[in-house]
């Protein structure tokens, strides 16, 4: 780790996520490379390799980070709602979901690659992210709906959100070959997705 304060390494560590967040959305993971995303910072590219040694550990940060925020938000709910309906939470939770589409899409990338190639001490910090999440969905569950198998509705939901991605967006040449395939299907957004699934994890009538 090069020399300086705290506040400058979580700097320039928080500029490369960003950098690397920003060539996400037009690129796919394949072709960002850690020069371009040493292009996209103020710093030199060989800066990149003092705060991460590869791209997937900038990829994991980024998922970290996203983890980490969607957490306080459920926290908050919790925190600031002393009831709820399985219809109220199953619109907040969709919603959260739905602004944190970065997540969703990360989440359908190959994680065993990404977490292969990170150093332990960065996979570590990763999985408090995710436990944390984990936690605050849990906390949420306990508290509104008691008599719910919070563990099973844990263990359905989370590893649902893999597959949220790719079922409510498609590339055009995705969408071609459904057709050319004369596949039967309709997409739906992230809310509809998420929204249909925690009603029906909570008994709720859709």
């Amino acid at each position: 780790m090069p020399k300086g304060s705290p506040e400058l390494t979580a700097s320039r560590r928080e500029e490369i996520v960003c950098a690397c967040e920003k060539l996400y959305q037009t690129m796919s993971f394949r072709d960002i490379t850690i020069k371009e995303i040493g292009a996209a910072t103020s710093f030199t590219r060989t800066s990149i390799y003092n705060y991460f040694h590869t791209k997937e550990e900038i990829f994991l940060a980024l998922m970290q980070r996203e983890y980490e925020d969607w957490a306080g938000q459920m926290n908050a709910l919790a925190d600031s709602n002393e009831s709820m309906s399985a219809e109220s939470f199953a619109k907040s939770i969709a919603h959260s979901l739905e602004n944190h589409r970065q997540l969703l899409k990360l989440l359908a990338m190959n994680h065993y690659d990404m977490e292969e190639n990170s150093r332990p001490e960065r996979l570590a910090e990763f999985k408090c992210a995710y436990a944390a999440s984990l936690d605050a969905v849990r906390a949420c569950v306990n508290k509104f709906f008691p008599d719910t198998d919070t563990e099973s509705f844990i263990f359905v939901f989370f590893p649902f959100l893999f597959g949220v991605y790719p079922y409510s967006v498609a590339t055009e040449k995705q969408l071609d070959a459904m057709r050319a395939a004369k596949m039967d299907f309709k997409m739906h957004t992230v809310y509809e997705i998420i929204y249909s699934c925690v009603m029906q994890l909570l008994g709720g009538q859709l």
